[in-house]
């Protein structure tokens, strides 16, 4: 049973997992949307929108923290100064998920997350 257990492990140890997510998470920043598998989007989802939420602050404290759970300078700069702006008036919901078909190779879901 997976009582208390939230988080996906994705078959990969801590560390690599950590960099795994904040890979996706710099990439959906670079590039606005990413096409991965429905898992991997519903697991970076709320790491983004609480990034977001912290980026519309724009203070020192939390530019460092952007720039620590991101591991680069130039995405917590586009993130604090591009893409949270444009979420000032609203409480949150910054990313949407969208359903694709399934991969042809193994059948995995698809998905495609993206700033709304």
């Amino acid at each position: 049973m997976r009582h208390h257990d939230t988080k996906r492990k994705f078959g990969r140890e801590r560390n690599v997992r950590t960099a795994f997510l904040r890979s996706l998470m710099r990439n959906l920043i670079n590039e606005g949307r990413i096409t991965t598998t429905l898992a991997r989007a519903k697991e970076v989802r709320p790491l983004v929108e609480k990034l977001v939420t912290r980026g519309k602050n724009s203070s020192l404290a939390s530019r460092r923290l952007l720039v620590t759970r991101l591991g680069g300078v130039r995405e917590a700069k586009k993130l604090a100064e591009e893409i949270s702006p444009k979420y000032a008036s609203r409480p949150g919901g910054y990313t949407r998920i969208i359903k694709l078909p399934a991969r042809e190779g193994d059948a995995s879901l698809m998905a495609l997350i993206e700033f709304v």
